[in-house]
């Protein structure tokens, strides 16, 4: 039996980069005090707050932040998740929300730029357009760890079922899910979108989530989850605050049940290729 333990971290992070970096590296020590040799942080780790912001929080990567987070990975000799950061793009007026894994020699491992944007208008609730700020990213990144294939996303990635199934033939049997996620969508959404692409791709996922409503009125729903491949909960948060879940994970689960329910077997991409007929009743 292959094992690993896995911490997702929630955060509730604000405009002040310091201090949100040295709170998440106040939680990755708990998690990695507690065994964790791969540690996720949500979405926007280091500023969740208004687009008129996102200059002055934006960084090269490397840059100040990951160095910083890279130090503490070596230290601590663990693979270390930044669910997200703003990053600067060449394009004026526009960024890339981007996630960078950093492996226990301190080292940047991989990095995916988030590619579905949330650009959403629910009357009533939530208005919000990404994409007037963030250019998206063009490529799927499955990360190959020592025991682990590591399918990269970014919250409302989650949204897009075929997305995980490109990482899962591509040989991810867990799914990293970062998030920021709205408090309203949340409510509706969150679990259910998690465990089904457990679920359907047969895979671990971790979700770290951003928690609470920031002095901007940035309100993010939390709920950090740890999913088997079965869609069981592993792990939850139930606080409305920062926390740090943890599970163990037995890594023969995800090929066990692909065995039991061969889905990847079972798919029929030369239909699903073509043209979809449309009869009119």
């Amino acid at each position: 039996m292959t094992t690993v333990t896995v911490a997702a971290v929630q955060l509730s992070s604000g405009t002040d980069v310091t201090r949100n970096v040295h709170d998440v590296t106040e939680l990755v020590n708990v998690a990695a005090d507690r065994g964790a040799t791969y540690i996720q942080v949500p979405e926007y780790f280091n500023y969740l707050g208004p687009a008129k912001g996102f200059a002055g929080a934006a960084e090269t990567i490397p840059g100040p932040t990951t160095t910083r987070m890279a130090a503490i990975a070596l230290s601590r000799g663990v693979t270390l998740h930044l669910g997200s950061l703003l990053e600067t793009s060449p394009t004026p007026g526009k960024f890339f929300n981007t996630s960078v894994v950093i492996g226990p020699a301190g080292e940047i491992v991989a990095t995916y730029r988030k590619v579905h944007l949330f650009d959403v208008d629910v009357p009533d609730a939530i208005v919000q357009r990404e994409s007037d700020v963030i250019a998206p990213g063009d490529e799927l990144v499955v990360l190959r760890l020592a025991d682990v294939r590591l399918g990269l996303s970014i919250c409302f990635d989650v949204r897009f079922p075929e997305m995980f199934r490109a990482l899962a033939a591509s040989g991810a049997d867990v799914f990293a899910i970062p998030a920021a996620f709205n408090a309203v969508t949340g409510r509706a959404h969150w679990e259910i979108l998690i465990r089904s692409r457990a679920i359907e791709n047969h895979a671990f996922v971790i979700a770290a989530a951003q928690v609470g409503t920031t002095k901007e009125g940035i309100a993010t729903y939390g709920h950090s989850l740890i999913v088997d491949p079965w869609g069981e909960v592993l792990a939850e948060s139930t606080s409305e605050g920062p926390e740090v879940i943890t599970a163990t994970l037995n890594l023969d689960e995800a090929a066990r049940r692909r065995r039991q329910i061969a889905v990847m077997d079972f798919r029929r991409p030369d239909v699903y290729a073509a043209p979809v007929h449309v009869v009119d009743g």
